[in-house]
């Protein structure tokens, strides 16, 4: 237990790739707000020096970690292995953060507070008391079409299935999959979503505020998200007729 969370030993996980101008000021927030939780940067081998500079964080503070990886191999692979990584050292709540600031370090105490009550928290931009900051319109309405479409075709009760900030209890975690998940980058939520509902996880939404990044490069596309929309036909199909199939079997008996 500690102050900050009640519910265990917090890691949170933070992908990155070419994020030197922005991590110093994210890291600083984090370590300021929850400085009880320990940090595990996965990096991609960036070459603007990002893992360089953390490996100095981590020199001087304990609760600084950093994986590196070799190339550019995509965030849900770099959360999966920082999944990995949290539960071989049993910690017992593993968050998702990204690096620029788009997730506010001190609204995570929000997240924390919901995790001895659910599986799966997320940070959500689309429920009563969320909002964005800095979107174009055209972002927003494609934002919140991709989610209502996610919701209805795969029936997952979440507004923001698409969130990248989110906590998750080991416990649930470890019922899950992990090593079949072959989901990337913005799929990779609403994969790990369905794969949290199906094991009949408890989830819950907290309103947060997300702020479009101002310092670095953004890595989202607007084929990036009709490619995932792709696969969320294809996810949804399935668990219809799976459910489709439940409801004959029962009837018949």
């Amino acid at each position: 237990m500690t102050e900050n969370n009640p519910s265990g030993r917090v890691v949170v996980i933070i992908p990155t790739y070419n994020e030197i101008d922005a991590l110093p000021d994210t890291l600083a927030r984090l370590r300021a707000t929850v400085p009880d939780a320990d940090v595990l940067v996965v990096d991609d081998g960036s070459p603007d020096g990002t893992g360089d500079w953390v490996e100095e964080q981590a020199a001087s503070d304990s609760a600084i970690h950093l994986m590196r990886r070799t190339g550019k191999q995509g965030l849900g692979t770099a959360y999966l292995a920082g999944f990995r990584w949290g539960l071989d050292r049993g910690y017992d709540v593993l968050v998702e953060m990204d690096a620029d600031g788009s997730h506010r370090p001190e609204q995570l105490p929000l997240l924390l507070a919901e995790t001895s009550a659910a599986d799966l928290v997320v940070g959500s931009r689309w429920v009563p008391g969320g909002r964005v900051v800095n979107w174009p319109r055209n972002r927003e309405i494609l934002s919140r079409g991709a989610n209502l479409y996610t919701r209805l075709a795969m029936g997952i009760p979440l507004r923001d299935a698409t969130a990248g900030f989110r906590a998750y209890r080991a416990t649930m975690l470890e019922k899950l999959d992990l090593a079949g998940v072959d989901s990337h980058g913005y799929c990779f939520q609403i994969d790990m979503s369905g794969r949290v509902e199906d094991a009949h996880g408890r989830m819950i939404e907290v309103p947060i505020t997300f702020v479009e990044r101002t310092a670095g490069e953004s890595k989202m596309s607007r084929g990036i998200v009709f490619e995932a929309l792709g696969r969320v036909t294809v996810w949804g199909v399935q668990r219809r007729a799976a459910q489709l199939g439940r409801l004959l079997r029962h009837r018949k008996n």
